[in-house]
């Protein structure tokens, strides 16, 4: 087994090879919160560079709940065609395009002026950065079964755009995150207490999702293999969840980890192994692997071919590639004839952690802006500046965003 042999799955298609284009969020909204053409620029890039599977950053299915204010919207057909014009983009080099879809529950910024729905009334803890999150509101069973149906919603319409699947975002901190999590999901009723019950929200959207789309659409479910916090959610929670997920009709599983409280997805292994350096959630993936019935897909820190290779080989279906394809996107491509390409970043050692963590995705996204306006991407920018160009560019992002809601409100 290597990485450019064939994935069946579950569905009966087929993914060309078994190195997928993991999501990133990239913030790149128009002003009616649709792809844009700088997006489109930036997944022909990605399609040209020879990934079997592109995985679209989020996808939000409700517009009042955003992860950033520059993120895509699918809750209508009014801009169908422009999603339209994004899966036949990402469809063009022979890769399964998906979108990831997504609600942020109570990691959504208090400036973007929604109000804020999450299992609990809990709210973030982000020291002197928690202040720009409000403290969420106790969703309803009505607020419950209107996301249930947004989600649903969103995959039909990205089906009837064009796209291959779906993959339904149940890790970082998200929503679906918090309502698996202890420690954001404190309710008594029937979707709080064990995680039978703490997993119903995800098994009823995928159950929502598998009804209103066709057989050979695919449907994923990207969950965290643990979320790193003392008395949080954990590996054996994450092995039962697959197994509640069974005979469901998922199609894959990519296991990540860590939320906005401890971005485990951005974290370093503590031993000196290169595999598990380079692949933070492979154990978890084996492991989890002993009892899941579909194709399992491992993302973090994968940037060398030698590592993606050995993950393969240990078990794993699929691994997935993020931040080294926002350096280079065309990775596969030249892993294929041959090149030893290894993208990465340098790290960021700064004292404050949550600051570091953000300054890291500002470099990302600095990288993701580059290939956007069709440009060499420039790994070694000063973290500094990235982090202020990000900050510059979130603020007109909120104003375009407000405007959009504005004009929706009259």
């Amino acid at each position: 087994m290597n990485v450019f042999d064939p994935l069946i799955l579950p569905n009966g298609s087929t993914i060309k090879n078994r190195i997928a284009k993991a999501a990133m969020e990239e913030n790149m909204a128009d002003a009616d919160q649709a792809p844009s053409d700088e997006l489109m620029r930036l997944y022909q890039a990605w399609a040209d560079g020879g990934a079997g599977l592109i995985i679209t950053g989020n996808v939000m299915v409700d517009g009042r709940a955003m992860t950033g204010p520059g993120g895509v919207v699918l809750q209508d057909d009014q801009q169908l065609a422009r999603f339209q014009r994004w899966a036949r983009i990402g469809r063009s080099g022979g890769a399964q395009f998906w979108l990831q879809i997504n609600h942020p529950g109570r990691q959504m910024q208090a400036n973007l002026g929604q109000k804020t729905w999450a299992p609990s009334a809990v709210p973030l803890e982000l020291g002197s950065m928690s202040k720009r999150f409000a403290t969420p509101h106790a969703m309803t069973p009505d607020v419950i079964e209107e996301v249930i149906q947004r989600f649903a919603r969103t995959a039909r319409l990205g089906e009837q755009a064009g796209f291959t699947g779906v993959e339904i975002h149940a890790a970082h901190g998200y929503l679906l995150s918090q309502f698996l999590s202890p420690l954001t999901n404190q309710r008594t009723d029937e979707w709080g207490g064990c995680v039978e019950n703490r997993a119903r929200l995800l098994l009823d959207i995928v159950s929502a999702v598998r009804a209103v789309v066709s057989a050979d659409f695919a449907v994923a479910v990207k969950l965290n293999s643990a979320d790193f916090q003392r008395g949080g959610f954990t590996a054996d929670e994450a092995k039962k969840v697959v197994e509640l997920l069974n005979d469901r009709g998922v199609d894959l599983v990519e296991l990540s980890g860590g939320s906005y409280e401890v971005p485990a997805m951005q974290g370093e292994a503590r031993d000196g192994r290169t595999l598990a350096r380079e692949a933070y959630f492979v154990e978890f993936a084996r492991d989890i692997q002993t009892v899941a019935k579909m194709p399992v897909m491992v993302t973090g820190g994968i940037r060398r071919r030698p590592v993606a290779e050995q993950v393969v080989q240990s078990g794993v279906d699929m691994v997935g590639i993020g931040t080294a394809m926002a350096i280079e996107p065309h990775l596969p491509r030249d892993w294929l004839q041959g090149k030893d390409n290894a993208p990465q970043l340098p790290p960021i050692t700064w004292k404050n952690k949550t600051i570091a963590a953000l300054a890291n995705m500002a470099v990302v996204k600095f990288q993701l802006g580059k290939l956007s306006r069709a440009k060499k991407p420039d790994p070694a920018v000063s973290p500094l500046r990235a982090l202020i160009v990000q900050q510059i560019a979130m603020a007109f992002r909120t104003r375009q965003y407000q405007r959009w809601v504005e004009k929706r409100s009259t």
